[in-house]
């Protein structure tokens, strides 16, 4: 009586989570007339390299610490521990740089802790003033930065072999330059669904970065101008930023697992719609093919914008091709414990594109 009774629970629990996330898609469709206007776009950056050689479109199928930037529903699909590095050149010709650093650990049987740190690396930058326009010799650098904490349950169906993961996370969000500064939270909800006898078949939804709007303050916004009614003597004036939100998105995706050659090739094909608060909707699709037993995987993946475009609002920058690959290297049989390493580029639409490169270790 008490299994039963918690099992509906828990299928009421997860209906309850899947209309909320379809129902947001409303809330959230694409909206080119806001194109711009939305601020912390690093929050829509993947760092990681295995998820952004399939530009960041296996919303089905993500798994480990690299979900916590797509659908954090995909943590539960570790072994016992999993720790990740990755570095990206972002937009070769920009000098801007990404680091990530996560960790994930299995609590209990079912449930997922992570842990994640995100930073960009702008270099250094020249000060420039009205007298000093191209720089007065001194340089500034500034510090954009997240840390996640997240979380994921599997829920097992051993009647039907069907496998459902639920994850939530908070992101603390914090970009600032000298004298000036913004903090802000963001939430992400993710829900993953499996079936069949080697999980073949593959669901996923995320909400991601639905939180509170960000907003410069600091001293940086006071100037000083001369008092008009006393002479030799400065005000100080406080200046007032605006609002911004954060980039809300929505993804739905599916894939499918084939496998052949007694198992030793895996063939993913996989679909993934993306819905865009501040710009436009987006479909993509690509393919995973695994060799050798998971030991080589190569990847590719395309992705598109499905509104129309003027001549006033651009194509998103990473419209197009992307490719990756992995190798994956076991280093305890018994425990299947395997360290990896990660590579991807995504094509762009201005500079060189961007390239990652990442390492996991899973114990």
């Amino acid at each position: 009586m008490y299994y039963k009774l918690t099992k509906e629970l828990n299928v009421k629990k997860l209906y309850t989570i899947f209309t909320l996330l379809i129902c947001s898609s409303v809330l959230i469709a694409g909206n080119p007339d806001r194109q711009g206007s939305s601020g912390a776009g690093e929050l829509l950056m993947n760092p990681w390299a295995r998820s952004a050689g399939l530009h960041t479109i296996n919303t089905s199928g993500v798994s480990g610490i690299e979900a916590t930037r797509l659908n954090i529903a995909g943590l539960t699909n570790i072994q016992s521990m999993e720790i990740a590095y990755s570095h990206g050149r972002y937009l070769v010709g920009t000098g801007i740089s990404t680091n990530a650093l996560g960790l994930a650990k299995k609590i209990g049987k079912n449930g997922v802790f992570g842990l994640d740190f995100m930073a960009l690396n702008f270099g250094d930058i020249k000060v420039t003033t009205v007298d000093f326009p191209e720089g007065n010799g001194t340089y500034f650098n500034a510090s954009w930065a997240n840390i996640g904490v997240s979380y994921a349950h599997m829920f097992v169906n051993e009647e039907s072999l069907g496998k459902v993961s639920v994850g939530l996370g908070v992101r603390l969000v914090m970009e600032s330059i000298p004298g000036i500064s913004a903090h802000g939270i963001a939430f992400d909800a993710g829900v993953q669904y499996s079936n069949g006898a080697k999980d073949n078949f593959k669901l996923g939804l995320a909400l991601r970065n639905l939180g509170t709007p960000l907003k410069f303050r600091g001293e940086g916004f006071t100037v000083t101008r001369p008092n008009p009614n006393v002479e030799n003597v400065n005000l100080a004036y406080d200046q007032r930023a605006a609002n911004y939100e954060l980039p809300v998105v929505l993804n739905i995706g599916t894939s499918y697992d084939f496998y052949i050659a007694d198992d030793a090739v895996r063939l993913t094909p996989m679909v993934n719609f993306t819905s865009n608060s501040f710009s436009r909707d987006q479909l993509g699709c690509g393919i995973e093919i695994s060799l050798l037993k998971d030991i080589l995987q190569v990847r590719g993946a395309y992705k598109a914008e499905i509104q129309k475009t003027t001549e006033v609002i651009k194509e998103d920058i990473y419209s197009g091709l992307s490719l990756g690959a992995s190798a994956n290297l076991t280093l305890n049989k018994e425990t299947k414990s395997k360290v990896s390493l990660d590579y991807a580029y995504m094509s762009s639409r201005i500079f060189s594109g961007t390239h990652n490169i990442g390492v996991r270790i899973n114990l």
